[in-house]
């Protein structure tokens, strides 16, 4: 199966993908791509700058284009289509775009993983990344910026909200989430 994971800003995709990988999923980002891209311009990887390669790519090469690439490299990596028995979580999932060409595969579920605005603004605080936040308005300010846009290139949080197979709620503890995702693989298998 290829779980794929979408959120809002801190609302516990990193911990859910761990938890996965601790399941011997194989863990993919679509943001790889774009560190990669950023690397090789010798551009600092900054959210903002994740973000606008991500735009300027979707825009050269179509919107699903991080999505296909990732495709590619699971079935390099597994030298066959995506699936051959193995489990994959794929995360940085941000635009409608991304989650059709991932349905292609007929073992794609989308899981957006959600939690409230204050407390999502709290774990980015903890989290203490150089970049993110530090108050509350700008992190509204920030996330605004990815929720939706005119330009269909652009990351639509709420739209990628939307076309989820399932939400998870993450507003309790890590063993009530991991009690959530265990009965989530447990249904879709």
């Amino acid at each position: 199966m290829i779980i794929g994971l979408t959120s809002f800003t801190g609302a516990g995709k990193t911990t859910v993908t761990d938890y996965l990988v601790s399941k011997d999923f194989e863990y993919y980002s679509l943001s790889d791509i774009l560190r990669q891209k950023l690397k090789s311009r010798q551009k600092e990887v900054t959210r903002e700058n994740l973000q606008a390669v991500g735009n300027e790519l979707r825009r050269e090469h179509g919107n699903s284009v991080l999505a296909d690439k990732t495709l590619e490299r699971i079935e390099q990596d597994t030298g066959k289509d995506a699936g051959g028995g193995k489990d994959f979580a794929v995360d940085s999932i941000r635009n409608p775009a991304e989650i059709e060409a991932l349905r292609k595969n007929k073992d794609f579920t989308l899981v957006f993983i959600d939690a409230p605005i204050k407390l999502r603004f709290e774990r980015t605080k903890a989290r203490k990344r150089e970049k993110d936040p530090t108050t509350f308005k700008d992190f509204k300010k920030s996330e605004e910026k990815e929720l939706q846009s005119k330009d269909s290139s652009n990351q639509q949080l709420l739209r990628c909200r939307e076309m989820a197979d399932f939400v998870i709620h993450n507003d309790s503890t890590l063993e009530t989430l991991y009690k959530k995702i265990d009965e989530l693989l447990e249904g879709l298998r």
